[in-house]
């Protein structure tokens, strides 16, 4: 994994003491709340319901274990004992007292990592793939791509102050498991006839209030052009991009407006602009920055056989497990999604179990998901049940990944001040309606999101089953959704009708998942059967 040199050091740490010393003046009452709030917010430091919340970068979701011990650590020392894994591969503390917030910050530097651009309207966290590097079916390892994007988009002086924040993924497989086309600007790096690496552009994703799939802009970007075709993408969306009003500022409603054909002609036009600037790096940098991710030390000859005779061992490995590039190495990801738990959340001491588990079994490296699990990406088969055990013992070993249990949840109404509804205690409900695991099994892959707000951070627009979280006269309501994805089958989910109380919204959950039972065909998932047969089953049988 990327490694900091002295340029990356510099800054990060300059930018600590710059946040000392505005705590300070914010502290002795020298600055406004309306004063320090951008200069907290471009330092991941949110006001919300009950307490600061700190949002910590994991860049394309890969940490080492140190970097994860020093989570846990602040987890107990300056929080309550816990951390909150996100969408966007972060990681979230609820509880920070603001004159804690600088020494959060300097602790984090001592492992190479901070809090810079996780919000304000700039262009956030890069996201990838949790496999990456691993994964059996990518044609390249696309993090050196997404590491070139963190730098030259950190401090980017035009596009500090974008119309609206700015989210970007990128993967190099077919099999899309990032949400690519919903974000702002997805990447998928791919292989021309002539056997050359670049990138395939979309660009208009997105969710929250007006959920769009990203339009194809540019079929082919060579490596050569590629920082300035994404300088170019920026630039029209910066001239363009709506900021009279902060419902039509992203660029999904930039792209509606113009047309994809249209804006794409803008950013070529532009690209040719920005190309005499000589901003695109030698190819000699990427191949530093890649050397950072070269493949570990694999053990030739691992074994590529399991002992499956321990039958919970097998369910887990047949769940959570997933195929490896190098032979007798599988992918491992760790559920965190218990029955009754609350999505995404860990302990201080599962955090530390996970990173001493990583430097064990996975070369010192994990990776956080889009979909608030964490994944050791290198373990040797053999070892596998020696993971299942330690992971096991630490209550980490719920076999549920993909199953209707597996619940995406964003805090909702117990800690966001955006929120319209809890979203907590309902995962709840619902991951213990269905805590039978053999249920969950016979349901299948069934990806269900939960959002408290329009804003959609639980991304129910790309849920088989959605829910987005509303106020009703002062009640809190739930509007249920069908048919949603976020993998390469990308869809929105469609809204079934009147919305439920919690408890109503659970029960319409348990008639919608009878009808799948009842309609499917063989090796039919949840969301190919809604697609087969449309919405007129699901809402006869939710509504009566």
């Amino acid at each position: 994994m990327y490694k900091y040199d002295e340029y990356d050091a510099s800054i990060v740490a300059a930018r600590v003491e710059e946040f000392r010393d505005q705590v300070q003046r914010r502290l002795a009452g020298h600055l406004t709340e309306d004063q320090f709030k951008p200069l907290r917010l471009m330092n991941g430091l949110y006001l919300q319901l009950h307490a600061y919340m700190l949002r910590v970068a994991v860049p394309y979701g890969t940490l080492n274990g140190q970097q994860m011990h020093m989570l846990a650590h602040i987890a107990r020392k300056y929080d309550r004992g816990y951390g909150h894994f996100t969408t966007r591969q972060n990681l979230q503390y609820n509880w920070i007292k603001l004159e804690d917030a600088p020494d959060i910050l300097a602790e984090l530097a001592t492992v190479e990592m901070h809090a810079i651009q996780t919000s304000g309207n700039c262009i956030r966290n890069i996201s990838s793939d949790q496999f990456a590097g691993a994964a059996a079916d990518e044609i390249t390892d696309p993090r050196p791509w997404a590491e070139l994007l963190r730098q030259w988009s950190t401090f980017h002086p035009e596009f500090s102050y974008l119309p609206r924040k700015f989210k970007i993924a990128v993967i190099a497989s077919d099999t899309d498991r990032a949400a690519m086309r919903l974000h702002d600007i997805g990447i998928q790096i791919v292989c021309n006839d002539a056997g050359a690496l670049g990138a395939r552009i979309y660009a208009g994703g997105g969710m929250g209030r007006t959920p769009m799939i990203a339009h194809l802009i540019k079929d082919f970007v060579p490596f050569a052009d590629f920082v300035s075709y994404l300088e170019a993408c920026l630039r029209v969306y910066n001239r363009h991009g709506r900021r009279d009003n902060i419902y039509k500022a992203r660029i999904k409603i930039l792209i509606h407006a113009l047309g994809a054909e249209e804006y794409a002609r803008q950013v070529e036009e532009e690209f040719h602009a920005v190309k005499a600037l000589g901003i695109d790096p030698p190819q000699a940098e990427f191949d530093r920055i890649a050397a950072h991710f070269a493949p570990p030390p694999f053990e030739a000859g691992a074994p590529d056989t399991v002992d499956r005779s321990d039958p919970d061992f097998a369910v887990w490995l047949d769940q959570n497990v997933h195929a490896h590039k190098a032979p007798g190495y599988a992918v491992v990801t760790i559920s965190l999604k218990p029955i009754g738990g609350i999505p995404g959340d860990a302990s201080a001491d599962q955090i530390d179990v996970m990173a001493d588990l990583a430097a064990r079994y996975s070369f010192d490296e994990l990776r956080v998901t889009h979909a608030q699990n964490i994944v050791l990406p290198h373990v040797r088969k053999v070892d596998l049940y020696a993971v299942w055990s330690a992971l096991r013992e630490a209550g980490l070993a719920e076999a549920n990944l993909d199953l209707i249990s597996d619940i995406i949840a964003c805090p909702g109404l117990d800690y966001c001040s955006l929120a319209n509804a809890r979203s907590i205690p309902l995962a709840q409900k619902i991951s213990a309606r269905f805590a039978d695991p053999a249920r969950q099994r016979d349901l299948g892959e069934l990806k269900l999101k939960i959002s408290g707000c329009i804003n959609a951070c639980g991304h129910h627009h790309a849920g088989h089953i959605g829910i987005l979280g509303v106020d009703r006269k002062g009640t809190e309501n739930y509007q249920l959704l069908l048919g949603g994805s976020g993998a390469e089958d990308v869809s929105l989910a469609d809204i079934t009708g009147p919305g439920f109380s919690e408890d109503g919204v659970v029960d319409a959950i348990e008639r919608a998942t009878d009808v799948y039972v009842r309609e499917r065909t063989p090796g039919e998932r949840f969301v190919d059967t809604y697609r087969r047969i449309g919405m007129a089953p699901f809402k006869e049988a939710i509504y009566g």
